[in-house]
């Protein structure tokens, strides 16, 4: 009887464990999800536990009404004395926190208080608390310690430094997942090499319109400071994704070029600012300036 009590025990922490990680959800999604193998044989595993403990429950039963009268009262006293015998570590140790004098002990520490018939017990502090207390001493000097004699990291030290990691891992994860940028989240890119690929983009797909310095043909010069459908990354990502205007201007990119290469060109087309080419195409639009984006 003791080993189905150590196999029901096993199969509710193996099932609690099952449950919590099921509700556990990561940035890579569910973490059951990562571990598929893993939780699957914990799964059977926990079926097997509970599948043992209910045969060897069935054949107990079979088993107990095969017996005569006196052999089944002798087979419930010894099931009653080895059920008293089981954890009997476990429950010393809950006796010895609670720190309690037994019922027919109590008139050792009754105290000489009465109020209204009220009588009081001079009992100790439960050792759970004792030792809770103690701990809590013992943290106290070592916080001190830490914080105020090592000059161990605080809390604003802690949040920077969380800060600065996060924003390094959302760099990452936009350098990893290039199509979730759009025009409310785009950014310069001044790096050589993304302008090298935006310069290669541009004259394969923009040179015809815009010649290959900028300075416009059919479509408007890119190099002053005139915009017609504004400046800045966010609106030219904008316009080279979805096109300009309706009947009369550049067709939408977004279904030739994915969202890192129209931020790369988007950002190569800024680069041209003030470069002056010769035989410029005269300005339209209106002056765009960078605190009105």
């Amino acid at each position: 009887m003791k080993k189905i009590a150590y196999l029901r025990i096993l199969g509710f922490l193996i099932l609690a464990l099952i449950l919590i990680e099921l509700t556990v959800e990561t940035e890579s999604g569910w973490a059951i999800e990562q571990y598929p193998v893993i939780w699957w044989i914990l799964a059977v595993v926990l079926v097997i536990a509970v599948a043992i403990e209910v045969s060897l429950a069935a054949l107990e039963s079979m088993v107990f009404k095969s017996l005569k009268p006196d052999a089944q009262q002798h087979y419930t006293k010894l099931k009653i004395e080895n059920s008293d015998k089981q954890f009997v570590g476990l429950k010393k140790f809950y006796k010895k926190m609670l720190n309690q004098q037994p019922v027919e002990k109590e008139e050792e520490i009754l105290l000489d208080h009465n109020y209204d018939g009220i009588k009081e017990l001079d009992n100790d502090l439960p050792a759970w608390w004792l030792y809770g207390f103690y701990i809590s001493i013992v943290f106290a000097f070592v916080y001190m310690a830490y914080y105020h004699i090592f000059d161990g990291e605080t809390q604003r030290e802690e949040y920077l430094a969380e800060v600065a990691k996060a924003e390094k891992d959302v760099e990452a994860y936009k350098a990893e997942n290039p199509d979730l940028i759009d025009a409310s989240s785009v950014e310069l890119l001044t790096e050589a090499s993304d302008l090298e690929a935006g310069e290669q983009i541009f004259m394969t797909s923009c040179m015809a319109c815009h010649k290959a310095d900028g300075g416009g043909s059919i479509g408007p010069n890119l190099t002053d400071e005139h915009w017609i459908l504004g400046g800045g990354i966010s609106n030219v990502f904008q316009t080279v994704s979805e096109g300009g205007r309706d009947g009369k201007g550049m067709v939408a990119w977004k279904s030739e070029l994915n969202a890192q290469e129209i931020a790369q060109v988007s950002s190569y087309v800024l680069s041209l600012q003030g470069t002056n080419p010769p035989d410029a195409k005269a300005p339209e639009g209106d002056i765009w300036v960078a605190d009105s984006e």
